[in-house]
């Protein structure tokens, strides 16, 4: 049912394969629209998006008081551990 298709990326202009393996996923996923970057740039942009600064919050450990920096903002009603405190409670 599925065919392989060559389509060319849109940031490099160079020419790619998408495969009937892929193409089958995509169906199965429900996604309408064919890719329009070839593996390299996609994985450049997703790299690139990563890449931009983390906001951090400061938070008290609630095991061992010291401060710490965690990537989300604390809520008041649930403990924050820094990251040798939550390692002991994950065991």
């Amino acid at each position: 049912m599925f065919e392989d298709k060559v389509l060319v990326c849109k940031d490099c202009g160079s020419e790619f394969v998408f495969t009937a393996g892929e193409q089958e996923f995509y169906a199965e996923k429900g996604f309408q629209n064919e890719p329009t970057r070839c593996k390299a740039c996609r994985s450049a942009r997703k790299s690139s998006r990563r890449s931009g600064e983390r906001v951090m919050f400061d938070a008290v450990c609630a095991d061992c008081g010291c401060e710490t920096k965690i990537p989300f903002e604390p809520k008041t009603d649930k403990p924050v551990y820094c990251s040798e405190c939550y390692a002991k409670h994950r065991a």
